[in-house]
């Protein structure tokens, strides 16, 4: 029949046919269909149980282990006492799970992300923002927070890799089995599939919704691979970050203004809408569409309403990580849009630049969200500073260091990441209490109690763990790429058996410097030939199918992989995903990273393999900069020595070796009777207690709360109030302020006099400012002092603010004074700043109006 399919008298259709358990079993399925089953030990053991030989090969999927369990396992399964009892255990810690409702006064969150890294059996994510994402759900699962997900779903999701013979990457596109996965379409009150519909050119675009279960926290996925839509809008959700500048707005439209009608269909009105990268900040225009048509309310009063309920996180720490979008492409896809916004092409494109008059100037899907969201974050305390940085030029007047951009410090969901060993362990000598608040160092002191014998038993057995996978991997992979016979037994014996083992694992972008350890090829042969002292290294990782230069770093080490003296020393482990990682970040002794400054934004990674024992060796960027101490790791500095970044890769490669040679190879191997380095675990026993914890996804999200959440949900609802009276009063007020601002003039000025005397360190002096107000109340202007240091022809530092009291204020004359006493010695520049001032702004750069006097 197959040389038929192609025969157009031949009709077919598609059934569906679900297989069935006995009702005994039923629980089983119950469990399969909601992803927390992957963190929780007990649920996990249940199933691997079912079909051992089978839990690898079926992606670790339990949906796939039931659909293949035939009527004899499963007869043989409900005679099994043991197994019956895991299961009645594993599904009452579900049902109570799921059964707790969040509290009532918690505000509800969206939360959009382009990607969702939740398990190797759901291919939403390629790597680092998609698994943080996915942790983020987790954990607002495990918190009870009352938070929706939304994404997209992808046919093909993100490339598999495999390596050629010769070293090249190859990208796999091999569809999902939706069928495999636990999720279920989203049926409206007619119980039809829920479907959203976005108007493109000449057309409209269909999606469907579908929902996945994370724990007590729905993901709602949106699909267009449906038969009402061409095959080139089918194809718009078929491929994570593939196509053309044109397929990414399609997919940014469907996830931002696509996501928020499925949310409005589906009833849920959020407090506080959280855009994950700026692949969704089409989110803000879609609420303010909303606000219009159904509120009545005007532009800036829906944009008072959008931005007091909008958070901004920003991943990326370079320029050219954004999107961009030519003024061409958007007229063709936002034109009708814009007019549904009832404003002008001009002010649209504003939106996404920096100067709006500039027409040569993309649109930036980041200055997008920037503009629309009232709080913005980074995701380390050095990233944050490197994105005041990047964004400073959007507010002219303002030191990047006033900026209103934030940070919060990435964090990793503890249990998802967690070999079982290691927990069972940390609640024999440290309870329980670590569990609820893991961010809490105290609670981890019971670690430094911990045997040393007890520490490396686990130590050696997760290595084993990996190293078994390795030798098993390497050797399907080699023959599958037809290496010759005597080239893989030499790869396999040659894999030491108790070797120091260091991983480099992560997307291989140039700027991740993954050849750094390869500038000198025979420094690096010497540091893993000595038997007596056997050092190996294991990398993994992909390069995006349009980098080229980054899969030829992979070819690169493939090839030096095969030299003599690296064979079995250095490994590249292709297919890099999920379940690799947590055998990688678990199993090996040094997490290797080493980013050119300051590119990493965060570096989660590395923070997985710190709550595993696994030191990290790394430079001071992202995350590291804050979680680096000299006795639970290793550093390269975070300052650069040279310009040229040639000579730079040559220090840091120096200092790799100096570092492993002279510092880390001879720790590890100085042994006591017992074969056990004490001063190695010590630095286990601190990397688990004084840096892991500080870096848990328990600890993000209370950092949300704290510095962003709160604050949001509060403003958000008191501009909701009696039909959105505070917003109108406040675009009512912006609006006056940016018509009278030109107007408003300096009349006079008495201050000391600068240019001939100088001041003496603690003499203060006193300033006299009077300002032409035009119309506008004195109360609502501030005037400061600010004091510089010039660092270069081009940057200032800011060292000092003094706000001016107002003094006096009749008819449209306002005094300000002040008595200052700048309390510093040196030069510094100094002039008086006037800026708008309202009880209700967030902050200053929410009305970013700025007259230098």
């Amino acid at each position: 029949m197959v040389e038929h399919l192609n025969d157009s008298s031949v009709k077919l259709k598609r059934i569906f046919i679900e297989s069935r358990l006995p009702e005994e079993l039923e629980p089983l399925q119950e469990m399969a269909n909601n992803l927390c089953w992957s963190w929780s030990q007990d649920a996990t053991e249940l199933f691997k149980q079912i079909s051992p030989e089978n839990w690898e090969a079926l992606n670790y999927n339990p949906i796939a282990i039931l659909d293949q369990l035939g009527v004899e396992r499963a007869q043989e399964l409900l005679k099994d006492k043991s197994f019956m009892s895991l299961m009645s255990k594993a599904h009452a810690s579900f049902k109570k799970y799921l059964g707790e409702k969040p509290a009532i006064n918690s505000p509800k969150i969206a939360y959009f992300s382009m990607e969702f890294g939740l398990h190797i059996s759901a291919r939403l994510y390629s790597g680092g923002l998609g698994v943080l994402a996915g942790d983020f759900l987790k954990e607002a699962s495990d918190e009870n927070v009352n938070m929706a997900g939304v994404g997209l779903l992808y046919r093909y999701g993100y490339f598999e890799q495999s390596i050629s013979l010769y070293g090249d990457q190859v990208n796999n596109y091999t569809p999902q089995e939706y069928t495999k996965m636990p999720m279920h379409p989203v049926r409206d009150n007619n119980g039809e599939w829920l479907k959203i519909t976005i108007d493109m050119p000449g057309r409209q675009v269909f999606a469907k919704v579908w929902a996945l279960p994370v724990g007590r926290i729905p993901l709602y996925l949106l699909d267009t691979d449906l038969n009402e839509n061409s095959w080139e809008d089918r194809s718009i959700t078929h491929h994570l970050y593939g196509g053309d500048k044109e397929h990414r707005l399609k997919q940014e439209m469907f996830l931002g203004i696509g996501g928020i009608r499925a949310l409005e269909a589906l009833g849920f009105e959020a407090d506080i809408y959280h855009c994950n990268e700026g692949h969704a900040a089409f989110m803000g225009l879609e609420r303010m569409r909303g606000l219009i048509r159904n509120q009545h309310l005007t532009y800036p009063q829906a944009m008072e309403v959008v931005r007091s309920s909008s958070l901004f996180t920003t991943h990326t720490p370079v320029p050219a990580g954004h999107d961009y979008f030519t003024d061409e492409l958007l007229r063709k896809y936002m034109t009708e849009y814009c007019s549904q916004l009832g404003i002008t092409w001009f002010d649209f494109m504003g939106l996404g630049r920096i100067d709006a008059a500039n027409n040569e100037e993309p649109f930036s899907m980041s200055h997008l969200a920037i503009h629309l969201c009232q709080e913005v974050n980074g995701v380390s305390e050095l990233h944050g500073l490197v994105s005041q940085q990047m964004f400073k030029t959007m507010f002219p007047g303002y030191n990047q260091q006033e900026l209103h951009v934030g940070f919060v410090t990435n964090g990793v969901h503890y249990p998802t990441w967690i070999a079982n060993d290691w927990h069972q362990l940390f609640q024999e000598y440290a309870g329980d209490k670590f569990i609820k608040n893991q961010a809490d160092l105290k609670n981890w002191e019971g670690v430094q109690k911990i045997p040393a014998n007890r520490i490396m038993e686990i130590r050696k057995m997760l290595k084993n763990r990996l190293l078994h996978y390795v030798k098993d991997k390497m050797k399907t992979e080699l023959t599958r790429r037809g290496e010759k016979p005597g080239r893989i037994f030499e790869v396999l014996n040659n894999i030491p058996e108790n070797a120091l083992v260091i991983g480099f694992a992560r997307r291989f972008a140039t700027y991740k410097r993954a050849n750094l350890l390869f500038q000198n090829p025979e420094r690096l042969a010497q540091l893993v030939g000595d038997k007596q002292r056997p050092v190996m290294f294991i990398f993994a990782g992909k390069a995006h199918p349009a980098d080229q230069p980054g899969q030829k770093l992979i070819k690169d080490i493939v090839n030096l992989s095969k030299r003599p003296e690296f064979a079995g020393k250095v490994i590249f482990l292709e297919g890099y995903n999920m379940e690799m990682a947590r055998l990688l970040v678990q199993g090996v002794d040094i997490w290797l990273n080493t980013p050119t400054r300051p590119l990493e934004a965060s570096g989660t990674s590395g923070m997985k393999a710190a709550m595993n024992g696994v030191m990290n060796f790394s430079v001071l960027d992202g995350w590291w900069a804050e979680g680096y101490r000299s006795d639970s790791g290793w550093a390269l500095p975070l300052e650069n020595t040279y310009d040229d970044p040639v000579l730079q890769d040559e220090l840091d490669a120096e200092t790799l070796y100096n570092t492993f040679e002279e510092e880390i190879i001879p720790t590890y191997y100085n042994l006591n009777a017992e074969g056990i380095s004490e001063d190695w675990v010590q630095y286990i026993r601190n990397v688990i207690s004084k840096v892991g914890p500080r870096f848990t996804m328990k600890r993000m999200m209370d950092d949300y709360f704290a510095r962003y959440y709160n604050k949001l949900a509060k403003r958000g609802g008191q501009l909701k109030q009696d039909h959105f009276k505070d917003a109108k009063v406040m675009a009512d007020w912006k609006k006056q302020m940016q018509q009278r601002w030109s107007g408003i003039h300096l009349v006079d000025r008495d201050i000391f006099d600068t240019d001939n005397y100088s001041l003496t360190i603690g003499e203060s002096f006193k300033v006299g400012v009077k300002v032409y107000c035009n119309g506008v109340k004195p109360e609502h202007l501030g005037i400061e002092v600010l004091f510089f240091k010039r660092k270069s022809d081009t940057e200032l530092e800011l060292r000092n603010t003094h706000p001016l009291s107002l003094t006096l204020g009749t008819g449209d004359i306002a005094t300000f004074e002040s008595e200052i006493n700048p309390q510093m010695s040196g030069v510094y520049e100094y002039g008086f700043r006037l800026y708008p001032k309202h009880e209700s702004l967030p902050h200053r750069q929410d009305l970013s109006l700025i007259k230098w006097l």
